[in-house]
């Protein structure tokens, strides 16, 4: 449980390459996530051109780290690959967060920056890395060393959860 209370979004990174043995760490842990009747509909596509990075990062305004890190892993769903269509993204955010958690565990920082269900970001994307028309570009994974750490915030809130009994109308807001 101790890398799930570290990880952290590292948006700063150090000009020093990741090693190619970690990328695939990453890569492995990301493959080894749950998925909707064991699909794997994922796939994968690994950006360390710096002129790559710099396109990818002027895609929208919160893209800005893929400039700077040492690799994007941009991971996406082949629809042609899936089972359940409809469980493709869940997929892939369990997918994600394994990879971001191994970056954790491998002393690396990350990013998961969002691009689908954005139909504008996911379009540049798409047709930036000639993506197929079945497959969805999910998101944009900047990794990198960290330029420097932060206290870790822990963010357990105990108002809401909710035990053995129904909504209880506390948080109506939502």
């Amino acid at each position: 449980m101790s890398v799930i209370f570290k990880r952290q979004s590292i948006r700063k990174f150090k000009d020093k390459p990741v090693e190619k043995d970690k990328i695939i760490k990453l890569l492995k842990a990301g493959m080894q996530a749950p998925s909707a009747c064991n699909q794997q509909a994922w796939e994968f596509i690994v950006v360390s051109k710096l002129e790559d990075k710099i396109a990818i990062s002027a895609m929208h305004q919160f893209a800005k780290p893929a400039a700077n890190a040492s690799h994007l892993i941009i991971t996406v769903g082949n629809l042609n690959e899936a089972k359940i269509v409809r469980m493709v993204e869940q997929d892939l955010g369990a997918c994600n967060e394994n990879i971001l958690l191994q970056a954790t565990h491998e002393g690396l920082g990350a990013v998961w920056l969002g691009f689908h269900p954005i139909e504008e970001r996911t379009l540049k994307l798409k047709e930036y890395l000639n993506i197929p028309d079945y497959c969805i570009p999910f998101s944009v994974i900047c990794v990198g060393y960290p330029v420097c750490e932060s206290d870790i915030k822990l963010r357990y809130d105990e108002s809401k959860v909710h035990y053995d009994k129904y909504w209880d109308g506390v948080h109506d807001n939502l």
